[in-house]
């Protein structure tokens, strides 16, 4: 792909505009970035399903070199891409882009983090990727699980590509929630309380706690094993560690890591079927105290992962009664949604179709999560094709299908366009049939008791056909996307431009310009009401706005943030091939980018020295 790009960044001498992304602060351009990055990842990370697929298409295969280890370094680098490079940067972009619209925020609260989150995500990504093109592809598995990833069982430096990988990007991902954290409490609209927010920015701002919280474990586990692996520790192998450590700290993030991608998508579901009904959502108290309670009970249901590891019947009840208990306010949602759309004027917009898509997607996801909570049942289930099913129906059908409603609904403030619709339903429908035919097929096939990541089957085993049909599906999927990548390209070269407010839409990001300018609200808008810009429609009148308000985040333009991110890639390659000299000038670096940021203040030339410290 490197070739076409850089073959039309040469043709249209498109430099400066690189350049201006590489510089950028502006939530817009770095919520882009995010997403097209995200984009990228997810072509490379479905490329891996696709070679997965073609190796379980019939019995005894000898796809190409996909068996056994390579076929282990496949399912590795897809999990991990889809989860940690594909999923979060996607939705970490449109929260970029539509909550501080949404809230009447000119920008981030801290736009110069915000960028240096960006940064790190990249680092993160290309570090975790670079391993394929050196024939170093790590083998464990998106989940790290200990001990085949400590030194006496993969003692390459495969796995040091994901432990560095993961602990760059999450460290950007942490500074980006505690960005959105802030900007959501401190930079809202004049008027806009917090039980007038849409429901996307509740979302966001609970699974930024829960990332705050969740990635930070993370960080710890991938801390540990790192010294492990490089300086001979035993926190996870010998006599005084144990591997189900790795196991529990890895689902005290994993779990709550299934909830942070899900509920930015339920918030943006929530958005798009009040819009495309035209009715409020119904029961919006409900909603938000559901998303809270979604957030609480993820922390308390992450040994479910573990049913099987030996923790006995006390703790194995605990933690079924915990998954059972979640389903309530997940199914309390399910109804408002439907709620929602009873009676309401419906418009079957793409960005609709992906929401009506997802509700009876996720329920049959939600079905087996209880199936798989019932602890007894779990030994049958646990580590057969029925897990990998119920995991891609939970993560595909809110998170991926929210992605794609969002990326349709946002188009237009992302790039002042449109995206065709007819197209959209290709799309759409290519991908729905296409997901159901890959997975549902896979219950059958676990329940039969095929393991998961296993390369090939005998045909005797009897599952042929629905490994055949599975695949059938996953090239449907791959298909579909060829439509969305064709959508995007005939849209920038015939399309034309939106308006502000495309959708007929309800909040506020919907009173600024398409695509959305770098300096938005002036004057700043009031908020009397939930869906100021709806009401402010249906009573013929402009909305109230005040030039008296708190003073806005400061953006500039600046390479340090891509320095920063830079100076820790140097150091993680430097200790990943043990070239101390390298990770010792990248720690430096490092320390002497953090020395200069503190002397530089931005408001001091914006407000003056005295009133920047004000």
């Amino acid at each position: 792909m490197a070739i076409p790009i850089g073959f039309f960044v040469l043709k249209k001498q498109k430099f400066g505009l690189i350049i201006d992304y590489m510089r950028t602060t502006n939530h817009r351009k770095i919520g882009t970035l995010y997403i097209l990055f995200g984009v990228l990842y997810f072509f490379r990370a479905g490329i891996d399903a696709l070679f997965i697929r073609t190796q379980l298409a019939v019995p005894n295969n000898d796809f190409w070199v996909f068996q056994g280890e390579k076929y282990n370094e496949v399912f590795t680098t897809h999990g991990t891409l889809m989860i940690f490079f594909v999923a979060m940067p996607l939705l970490l972009g449109l929260m970029n882009v539509a909550v501080p619209l949404q809230i009447g925020a000119r920008d981030l609260a801290f736009p110069f983090l915000n960028a240096v989150g960006f940064w790190l995500f990249f680092s993160g990504s290309v570090f975790f990727n670079i391993s394929f093109f050196i024939n170093m592809t790590p083998e464990i598995g998106w989940t790290g699980y200990a001990p085949l990833s400590t030194e006496m069982f993969t003692p390459g430096l495969d796995t040091d590509f994901y432990v560095f990988g993961l602990q760059i990007s999450g460290l950007g991902t942490i500074f980006t929630a505690l960005n959105l954290i802030v900007t959501i409490i401190r930079h809202r609209a004049p008027g806009m309380k917090m039980t007038r927010m849409p429901l996307f920015a509740w979302a966001t701002l609970i699974t930024s706690v829960l990332i705050i919280i969740a990635f930070t474990v993370l960080a710890i586990a991938l801390y540990l094993l790192m010294f492990d692996r490089q300086f001979g520790t035993g926190f996870f192998s010998g006599t005084e560690g144990d591997p189900v450590f790795w196991q529990h700290l890895f689902w005290i993030f994993g779990h709550p890591e299934v909830y942070i991608l899900a509920l930015p998508a339920f918030g943006m579901f929530s958005d798009i079927i009040s819009t495309f009904s035209k009715k409020v959502i119904f029961g919006y108290p409900v909603m938000v105290i559901s998303i809270a309670l979604i957030g609480f009970l993820g922390f308390m249901v992450w040994a479910h992962h573990m049913f099987t590891v030996g923790l006995g019947p006390m703790a194995n009840t605990f933690f079924a009664i915990t998954t059972m208990a979640i389903a309530v306010p997940t199914g309390i949602k399910v109804f408002n949604w439907l709620f929602t759309i009873r009676g309401g004027v419906i418009r079957f917009t793409i960005p609709m179709l992906f929401a009506l898509g997802f509700i009876p997607s996720f329920v049959m996801g939600g079905v087996t999560g209880v199936m798989l909570s019932v602890s007894a049942a779990n030994f049958q289930f646990h580590d057969t094709h029925f897990v990998v099913a119920h995991f891609h129906y939970v993560i595909i059908a809110s998170t991926i299908f929210g992605i794609f409603a969002g990326l349709y609904y946002w188009y237009p403030k992302i790039t002042g366009f449109v995206l065709d619709g007819k197209l959209g339903k290709w799309h759409f429908w290519l991908f729905l049939i296409g997901f159901h035919l890959t997975f549902f097929p896979m219950h059958i096939t676990g329940l039969e008791g095929m393991p998961r990541r296993v390369y090939t089957y005998e045909v005797s085993d009897g599952v042929f056909l629905l490994n055949f049909l599975s695949t059938i599906g996953a090239f449907l999927m791959g298909i579909s996307m060829l439509f969305f990548i064709w959508n995007v390209y005939k849209t920038h070269r015939k399309g034309e431009k939106a308006g502000n407010d495309p959708w007929d839409g309800r909040t506020l990001e919907w009173c600024v310009g398409s695509p959305a300018p770098e300096k938005t609200f002036d004057p700043m808008p009031i908020v009397k009401e939930m869906d100021p810009v709806w009401y402010a429609k249906v009573e013929n009148r402009e909305l109230r706005t005040t030039a008296n308000t708190r003073p806005a985040p400061i953006e500039t333009e600046s390479f340090l943030p891509l320095a920063f991110a830079l100076s820790l890639f140097l150091l993680s390659l430097g200790i990943t091939f043990s070239w101390y000299w390298l990770a010792i000038a990248g720690g430096a670096a490092a320390l002497g980018l953090f020395i200069l940021r503190s002397f530089t203040d931005e408001r001091e030339n914006h407000y003056g020295k005295e009133d920047s410290h004000e």
